[in-house]
């Protein structure tokens, strides 16, 4: 299998806060990888380095084999910024908090970025978005605007607006920790359809049973380190670290 993502020995602090400690990960093509840890972990400081929302101190950051960042005597040195244009286009984030332009139609948040920055034709685009809204179930909300949809719609209004850029990789910040329990289900159900469409995928997560169900590989993170990883009967079902046991169990008795 190509390896579409690989993080090599990053790096990251805030101050004298040390948040990911020399910690390698790599991500395979059609591979659906969660990451699981207790609160403070670095799990969502991965997330945004490998996004490059946050830039890595030290370490290398790789897409299809081009370099993000490379390490260079012990610094991160970033590529020139139309390589980095090109970087970001092969991957698409959905937020915790949906963030979806207030202001703009349910059509026009899934049309804009393919139209501004692919430089698409508007028809293109909106019959590419219209497409993904059935798959979302929301074809009747084209024309609604974010603050008349409940958050597990607007969480799929977010996950449609990152497929329309046709990412090579989607990665997930913990995306239902901002809905309901009832609305839960939804959005995991289009994750889990996703994964069986084999659809590159790297997700934060606090959800347990659906990392077993969903993912192909799981790792668990504690103080900025990979404590443990696997497949997810090994990782979540038969842990063999001490760390990842206790957490394991403080889940189970919430």
């Amino acid at each position: 299998m190509e390896k579409l993502l690989e993080i090599n020995h990053c790096r990251k602090s805030f101050g004298s806060l040390e948040v990911l400690k020399d910690l390698s990960l790599s991500v395979e093509e059609s591979q659906a990888l969660s990451i699981i840890g207790p609160s403070g972990s670095g799990k969502s400081t991965l997330l945004r380095c490998a996004t490059m929302l946050d830039t890595l101190d030290g370490g290398d950051l790789i897409y299809e084999g081009s370099y993000a960042a490379r390490d260079v005597e012990g610094r991160a040195v970033y590529a020139p910024p139309g390589e980095l244009r090109q970087i970001r286009n092969k991957f698409g984030l959905v937020f915790q908090n949906f963030n979806l332009f207030p202001h703009y139609s349910v059509l026009k948040n899934i049309m804009e970025a393919p139209v501004l920055v692919q430089k698409r034709s508007r028809k293109e685009a909106k019959e590419q978005a219209m497409e993904l809204l059935e798959q979302m179930g929301l074809a009747d909300r084209a024309d609604a605007y974010p603050y008349q949809l409940s958050g597990g719609q607007q969480q799929r209004v977010s996950i449609a607006r990152a497929l329309a850029m046709n990412p090579k990789i989607l990665f997930f910040d913990e995306p239902t920790s901002a809905l309901d329990p009832e609305l839960t289900g939804e959005i995991l159900r289009v994750i889990r359809k996703l994964a069986e469409k084999k659809m590159t995928m790297v997700i934060v997560t606090h959800e347990m049973a659906f990392a077993r169900d969903v993912s192909d590989y799981v790792v668990f993170m504690n103080e900025g380190v990979i404590v443990e990883q696997g497949p997810p009967r090994e990782v979540i079902d038969h842990p063999t670290q001490e760390r990842t046991i206790q957490f394991l169990r403080r889940l189970r008795e919430q």
